[in-house]
């Protein structure tokens, strides 16, 4: 990515991302419908009502992993395949560190978090069956998506792409054969998941140890060094905190609206599987984005991270408006992939809220692609507080706005966090590459 056109090579590497979360999405989303329709409103809603909780621990997870294929990224982009080997061992090793911890603690706790969220007794044991499975899958989330980060800070995105296709035709799969024929219920959703999840991350580090040379890892690659295992838990934990501290904001905003009873809870979870649906060609985006920040760091190239930021705000603003007049006028319809049409207030409540989301979508895009240029450059730790500003917006409108105006203000909670993360993120982002510009002047 440091030599051509960044409009062509972003693109052409966010396609196949684009693909991938897509079809990421198309198995959340398989889940969910599978669920709806087949068990109830009541089992959707016992799927949704932690989707906050583990958006706060997956999205960790996710963060930390994107960490790593930054380190890994800038040694590519600086053509120092000896030292980039070396990261990726290291990286490796914290990844297996952290998913033990993190699976430990969060299976441990399942019945506290549920609590914290005010579930709903009538839709407990679903909640519970569903979330406690999803934490155990954590290390095979961790194992794919740090080797997905390590193959896109090298330049390949279509790889990652293969596997979640292969996932998502074996989760839906799993989830007719443990929902309507083995009769699990909830829990053979989250199986199926765990499941699928778990066939690619292993198939994957297959494929990279048996076709990826420059990914081999030598015996003298595996030496455990202090300063490189340092770095990159300086990249990769605040990169895991920010995505955790935006969801903190998100569990209290689904505390409050869980307090709202079980029509709500379908109807918000309906709008969010559609919602996080759309949001894939910004995750696409900022993800390239933040690619190409790091490749042209490590080349020294200043002027192609300039242009790379305003080409990505260009794309991403432009399909924000887009897809919010779709929203506003579809997103009732829409949630009928979850709900059944008869189901007319979950219908209601899931429209209004993707209507509502729809104004203000494009701000998503310059939250997305300023927050990962800033990443992508090494200043993860800048990034944080567009995280914090977010957790603030929603605990706000949660804690003062909800118990006056109900499930209006839950309807308008994003769309504050997204401006108040953007109106930070962007001047932060021109800062830090004034720095390097004027870093590499010297």
């Amino acid at each position: 990515m440091t030599v051509g056109s960044p409009l062509k090579l972003m693109v052409s590497f966010a396609i196949p991302l684009l693909l991938g979360n897509l079809f990421q999405q198309l198995y959340n989303m398989a889940d969910a419908a599978i669920v709806g329709r087949y068990l109830g409103p009541d089992a959707l809603a016992g799927v949704g009502v932690s989707s906050s909780v583990q958006f706060l621990v997956i999205g960790f997870c996710l963060g930390v992993c994107s960490g790593f294929g930054v380190c890994v990224a800038q040694r590519f982009g600086a053509k120092d395949l000896d030292d980039m080997r070396r990261y990726v061992f290291h990286s490796l090793v914290l990844t297996a560190v952290i998913a033990f911890v993190v699976t430990t603690a969060t299976a441990l706790l399942t019945p506290q978090i549920l609590h914290l969220l005010n579930t709903p007794e009538n839709i407990y044991a679903e909640a519970y069956d569903y979330l406690f499975v999803i934490f155990l899958g954590i290390p095979f989330v961790m194992l794919y998506n740090a080797l997905s980060a390590i193959l896109r800070a090298v330049g390949d995105s279509r790889t990652p792409l293969f596997f979640l296709v292969f996932c998502t035709f074996l989760n839906i799969f799993l989830d007719i054969f443990f929902i309507m024929t083995l009769k699990m219920g909830v829990m053979g959703a989250s199986v199926a998941t765990v499941t699928a999840q778990a066939v690619s991350g292993i198939a994957c580090g297959i494929l990279i140890i048996k076709k990826f040379e420059i990914l081999r890892l030598k015996k003298e690659d595996m030496k455990p060094d202090r300063e490189h295992f340092i770095k990159l838990i300086l990249m990769a934990v605040p990169m895991g905190l920010q995505f955790s501290i935006t969801a903190i904001g998100s569990m209290v905003m689904q505390a409050a609206n869980n307090s709202l009873g079980s029509v709500c809870v379908s109807g918000f979870t309906a709008g969010m599987k559609i919602k996080q649906l759309a949001m894939c060609p910004f995750d696409a985006l900022a993800n390239a984005v933040a690619t190409f920040a790091g490749q042209n760091y490590g080349a020294g190239k200043v002027d192609r991270i300039k242009r790379g930021l305003r080409d990505g705000l260009a794309i991403g603003i432009g399909y924000g408006i887009a897809i919010g007049v779709v929203l506003y006028f579809f997103g009732r319809d829409m949630s009928m992939l979850f709900v059944k049409a008869s189901e007319t207030e979950v219908l209601d409540a899931a429209g209004l809220y993707l209507a509502r989301l729809g104004m203000f979508y494009w701000t998503l895009a310059i939250l997305n692609v300023s927050r990962m240029t800033t990443q992508g450059l090494g200043f993860s730790g800048r990034t944080i507080l567009s995280g914090t500003f977010e957790m603030i917006a929603r605990i706000v409108m949660s804690l003062v706005f909800v118990p006056l105006y109900g499930y209006d203000a839950i309807t308008w909670s994003d769309q504050a966090a997204w401006l108040a993360g953007a109106l930070y993120i962007l001047p932060m982002c021109l800062v830090c590459i004034r720095k390097i510009e004027i870093k590499l002047k010297r």
